[in-house]
């Protein structure tokens, strides 16, 4: 990415005008009628990252958000965007870069909420190159203002030559938001490509977990790592779970896992069709089904309020991860619990961890011999789980017939809750 010098200026955001006590948007100089959609929404009172970026992104200043997940950094560009389109309404106003479909979907979806009473309307075409180069009277030549969320992840998915191609087909004369959780040397690479004069907002300068967050680890051999998992949602049954898996292929497994034993368990995965993947999502948000199991697809950025347990079912590779699975619960005030399981393969990625996060974690409370009880019907659950992978995936070699629709491992392939017909339970004696 070509930087020219007079890009490669950047101070420090001041210390803003309006103090966190700040009891509504209007005092950040946020318009009416998009105030009234905030109550609406029951954005109550601005966040720390909003109260910083909103009046300078209202004064026309390119900005630099830091602001960890969770933090209402949608809010601190949405806001002031519709604003602006208030003032001079065109067709197409804004564009926003996201790493995955799922984060532009929820995206458009605030927009759409904030920017209902004035007939907004949003796209998540997907593909964005593709539409450029082939989709004939495409083109973003009339853009006002480019934003670029997680920015640290876009880049880190080996998105930085389709964002050198966009910067290259947009007016140099637009505003610019660039937001992410790190600063990182390809973030600041990207800040001096694309942005002018940049104010820096940053809310929180090291890597932390929130206080209600209760944090617990797990160490346990790498082969009973199954029959743990099943233990922990017997023991905390009734709460929803994440449980995060490293592979798509392993949350697929465990799904088919936990479904043959009667638990209402749907993986997220990169592998998944798109409808399949906002389906799952979606049956999780409605309360539909009661444990997500997810690849790092959705460990940012996604909000999904009622999650009450996240599990590290494989620990993450990259410390940073962690902090962004486990924001996962105990959002907006709310308590939660994170447990992460670590095997004999794990203990340095651990101590990275609480390093990271500067304290020690607990262990999870555990019965062992209750947890050795379950042994036999894991045991059985694995087998039919690998014989419907197996299935299914003989079912996508074939070339007749829609494969995809096993996806969420919802369709039978006549092997399902042969283990247990309903949510397994300890059985203690025997």
């Amino acid at each position: 990415m070509a930087a020219s010098e007079e890009q490669d200026s950047q101070v420090e955001a001041p210390q803003p005008a309006v103090e966190e006590e700040t009891k509504t948007f209007k005092d950040l100089g946020v318009t009416d009628v998009l105030c009234e959609a905030c109550d609406q929404l029951g954005w109550t009172k601005p966040t720390k990252i909003q109260i910083e970026a909103i009046p300078l992104a209202l004064q026309g200043r390119d900005i630099i958000g830091l602001a960890e997940t969770g933090s209402g950094k949608t809010g601190a560009f949405a806001l002031p965007i519709l604003n602006a389109l208030l003032e001079t309404p065109q067709r197409l106003f804004a564009l926003v870069l996201t790493p995955t479909r799922e984060l532009a979907f929820q995206i458009s979806e605030q927009f759409e909420a904030l920017g209902s009473s004035i007939g907004v309307q949003s796209a998540t075409p997907g593909r964005l190159i593709d539409h450029l180069e082939n989709t004939k009277g495409f083109n973003l030549r009339a853009l006002k203002y480019l934003v670029m969320d997680e920015a640290d992840r876009i880049l880190n998915m080996d998105f930085e030559t389709e964002v050198d191609k966009i910067l290259k087909v947009i007016p140099r004369d637009r505003k610019t938001f660039l937001f992410s959780a790190t600063m990182t040397k390809k973030v600041q690479k990207l800040q001096r490509a694309a942005l002018k004069n940049p104010v820096k907002c940053a809310v929180s300068s090291k890597y932390q977990t929130v206080e209600k967050l209760q944090q617990y680890y797990l160490f346990i051999p790498s082969k009973f790592k199954d029959t743990y998992l099943v233990y922990i949602l017997n023991e905390l049954a009734g709460n929803s779970f994440m449980i995060f898996c490293s592979t798509c292929n392993n949350t697929q497994r465990t799904a088919l896992l936990l479904r043959n034993l009667g638990f209402t368990a749907i993986p997220l995965h990169g592998q998944m069709s798109q409808s399949k993947r906002l389906g799952s999502l979606n049956k999780f948000k409605a309360k539909a089904r009661s444990i997500l199991l997810a690849t790092d697809v959705a460990s940012r950025g996604l909000d999904i309020p009622h999650v009450d347990v996240v599990v590290n079912f494989d620990i993450p590779t990259h410390s940073k991860d962690y902090i962004h699975r486990v924001g996962r619960t105990a959002r907006a005030g709310r308590s939660g619990k994170a447990i992460t399981f670590v095997t004999q393969y794990d203990v340095e990625l651990f101590q990275r961890i609480e390093h990271l996060i500067g304290k020690k974690l607990p262990v999870f409370p555990t019965q062992d011999d209750e947890v050795m009880m379950l042994t036999e019907r894991v045991t059985e659950a694995q087998r039919f789980a690998r014989m419907e992978l197996r299935e299914h995936g003989e079912k996508k070699k074939r070339p007749r017939g829609n494969a995809g629709d096993d996806d969420d491992t919802e369709g039978a392939l006549g092997v399902r809750n042969k283990v247990a017909g309903g949510k397994m339970k300890k059985r203690k004696g025997r």
